[in-house]
Formats: C-alpha cells, structure tokens, sequence
C-alpha cells in the first residue's frame, strides 16, 4: 500500500499527518504503522504520527501514536499541526472546530493564515486536571503540589497535572538542560505514575516567563511539548510563581499560554508548520 502524508512540525516537535477518513490504514495497525513511519533511519522521521478520523459527536476525530508505537491521549503541538493538516486538505470548513480526543473535546482555532497555509493556531485545551488519581499520579490529597518523589537516588518536588495526559512539573533554579536525558526516564517510569509521565524541568525566569525542557512518555527528549508547556503554566501559577499569563521557552521556540480564570480553561497559541508532503510504501 502506498500513503499519502504530510510532515509537520511545532516548534520543531515533528508529525507525520495521516488523513484515515475511510479507515483503511486500520488494517495496517496504527501502533505498528506509527514505529515504521516514525524511524528516523528506516522511516519518514517523526516523534509521533497523527490520523484524521471520523466522529459520531464533533467535526472530526484525532488519534495519536508515538514513535514507539504507544497511544497518546493528547499532544499540544500536534493539535495545532492536525488542525493545519485536516484544513489544507479541505476535511473542514471554518477557522474554528471541535476535536474528539482521548482526552476529550479540544477546540482549535485558526488565528494567522497566509497563501502558504496556516501558520498560527490558537488551541482550548480545556480544563487542568488536579486531583491526583485522576492524572493518575498515586498520592493522597486534591492536589498534588512539590511532592517528594526519589529516581535515580535524587530527590525531585513533583508538581502533577494532567492536560488530558498526565506530567510531572520540577521547577529548578537553573535549567542546564541536560535534565531531561539525565533523569526523564527514570521519572517517566517511576511506579507512582501507572501509566508513566511526561516530564517537564523548568526554571522560572520571570511572573510572566519560563524556560522549559521536555522529555516525553513514548518519545524521550523532544524540542518541545504543548501539553507540557500547559501543564506548566499551571503548576508554576499554583506554587505561587508566575500569573496566569506566562511565555514558555523551549527548545524549538515560545508558546503562549493563558489560564482563564473564568472558565478554568487554557489557551495555548503558538506555531504549526508544513515541512513537506510525501508518499511511502508500507
């Protein structure tokens, strides 16, 4: 079978975007098809693949898969490359639609297009999830705020959200960026998360503005993170250190995000971009 696809990246956290309206690639194995695709020696080269799909309750219905072949809930990044994607290819009309996900109802919106395409996508992401079991992070309490968690013989203050997956926050006072490589694994991994984390190092350098490393569950160290970038937001405005508002630095380039005291929600604003379209033999 011959695919079409598209490659897409979000500051710099790249896609490999599937359009499986009819389902034929399902006979393929998505978990199979996304490790294939995703090699970056024998494959196209990707830290996770996305599929446009069907939906019986929104306008359209994303799944993701990361290089390793596991599913994710949800990806920041990717949902603004999906909502590039399934506009450039008419799947959809409008500027502004509704997603179903494994984490639930997201909603993009395309705020910047140009002849070339989209290039700026603001995404809702709903509402932070707080309360340990439901991350599921395996401590007491409703919140999970600097809890002491032991990897690698160090100690680390975890911060825990989930944006839909879940994250373990670790705010350091300088960020070497060596981190993730370092310590993500053992994190990602640690028992207390039973369905492991994404990780995030971040160092605070303003109310308004972070810098932040990601690795992610599925995928190890990637150039950057939107749920991450979420999930920070929250955790750093919860310990008491930045506003609602904040500008998260990462190694691809800057995300925007807003917690809306109003209805709870986040915003995050930031980039999707074409790299190029392709076929592959599978």
């Amino acid at each position: 079978m011959v695919i079409d696809f598209a490659k897409m990246e979000g500051l710099g956290n790249d896609f490999i975007l599937l359009d499986d309206m009819d389902g034929a690639l399902g006979t393929l194995g998505y978990a199979a098809l996304a490790k294939k695709l995703c090699d970056r020696r024998f494959g196209v080269g990707a830290d996770g693949m996305i599929l446009a799909l069907p939906s019986d309750s929104c306008d359209i219905g994303f799944r993701i898969f990361n290089s390793d072949g596991s599913e994710a809930e949800m990806c920041g990044n990717g949902m603004r490359c999906f909502a590039a994607f399934v506009t450039a290819r008419g799947l959809l009309s409008g500027t502004r639609f509704r997603v179903e996900t494994k984490a639930g109802v997201i909603v993009p919106e395309i705020i910047e297009e140009t002849r070339n395409g989209v290039t700026q996508v603001c995404v809702d992401m709903g509402e932070p999830v707080l309360k340990p079991r439901d991350i599921p992070f395996d401590v007491e309490g409703d919140r999970a705020l600097s809890v002491p968690l032991i990897a690698d013989e160090r100690e680390f203050a975890i911060t825990a959200v989930s944006m839909g997956n879940p994250h373990a926050v670790i705010v350091v006072d300088h960020l070497t960026g060596e981190e993730p490589t370092i310590f993500g694994s053992a994190i990602e991994t640690h028992p207390l998360f039973p369905v492991k984390t994404n990780v995030e190092f971040v160092e605070v350098v303003s109310p308004s503005e972070v810098k932040m490393r990601v690795w992610e569950r599925g995928a190890g160290e990637t150039l950057a993170c939107g749920t991450g970038a979420c999930a920070t937001a929250v955790a750093t405005h919860l310990l008491g250190l930045t506003g609602r508002q904040v500008t998260v630095g990462l190694k691809g380039g800057d995300l925007a995000i807003a917690w809306n005291e109003g209805d709870n929600h986040i915003l995050k604003t930031g980039p999707a971009t074409l790299a190029f379209e392709g076929r592959v033999r599978v």
